[in-house]
C-alpha cells in the first residue's frame, strides 16, 4: 500500500465526514459567542459583577466596535449585502441544485454567520440609540441570541451531515 492510498483512506476529503470540518464548525461558533459586538464576553461578565476597570474597558470597546460596524454598514452596506446574497445564492445553487457537498458545507457555515453579522448590526444600532445604557445586560442578551442561533445551526448542520454521510454510504459513493 502506498502513501497516497493510505492518506486517502485515513483522510476523507468529503466535507461532512471530515473531522476538520466539525472542528472548524465548533471553533467558528465558539468565537462567535465569545466576541459580543467585538467585546470579549469574559470582560462583560466581570463588568456585570461590578469590576470598575472592566466596565470602563467594555464601554470603550463597545463604542469603538459599534462605530466601526455602523460606519462600515453606512459606507458599503448595500455592496456587502449584494456580494453576500450573490455568494450565498451561488452556494445554495451549487450545493443543492448540483449536489456539490463542499458548497453545502460552506453554506452551512456562512449562512448562519451572515445572520450573526445582521444581529451584530441590529445590536450596534440599538446600543447607539440608547446611549449604551445597561450595556452588560444588552451584550448578554446579544450573546444569548447568538448562542441560540448557534444551537439551531449546529443541529441543522449535524442533521444534514449525518444524512449526507448515510446517503453516500448507502450508495457506496
Amino acid at each position: 500500500m502506498n502513501f497516497l492510498n493510505l492518506a486517502t483512506e485515513v483522510i476523507d476529503l468529503r466535507s461532512f465526514s471530515n473531522l476538520w470540518y466539525w472542528i472548524a464548525l465548533a471553533a467558528l461558533w465558539s468565537r462567535a459567542s465569545h466576541w459580543v459586538v467585538g467585546v470579549p464576553f469574559d470582560m462583560v461578565t466581570r463588568a456585570g459583577r461590578g469590576h470598575e476597570r472592566s466596565l470602563h474597558d467594555m464601554r470603550v470597546l463597545a463604542e469603538v466596535n459599534v462605530n466601526r460596524i455602523l460606519t462600515l454598514v453606512e459606507l458599503s452596506g448595500p455592496l456587502m449585502a449584494g456580494i453576500a446574497a450573490f455568494v450565498l445564492t451561488g452556494l445554495v445553487v451549487l450545493g443543492w441544485g448540483y449536489a456539490v457537498e463542499f458548497c453545502q458545507a460552506v453554506f452551512l457555515l456562512m449562512g448562519p454567520m451572515t445572520a450573526v453579522g445582521l444581529l451584530n448590526i441590529h445590536t450596534a444600532r440599538k446600543l447607539r440609540q440608547t446611549g449604551y445604557e445597561d450595556l452588560p445586560r444588552k451584550l448578554r442578551n446579544h450573546r444569548l441570541g447568538v448562542q441560540m442561533l448557534g444551537v439551531v445551526s449546529i443541529f441543522c448542520t449535524a442533521f444534514w451531515g449525518m444524512w449526507t454521510n448515510l446517503h453516500h454510504g448507502a450508495l457506496g459513493l
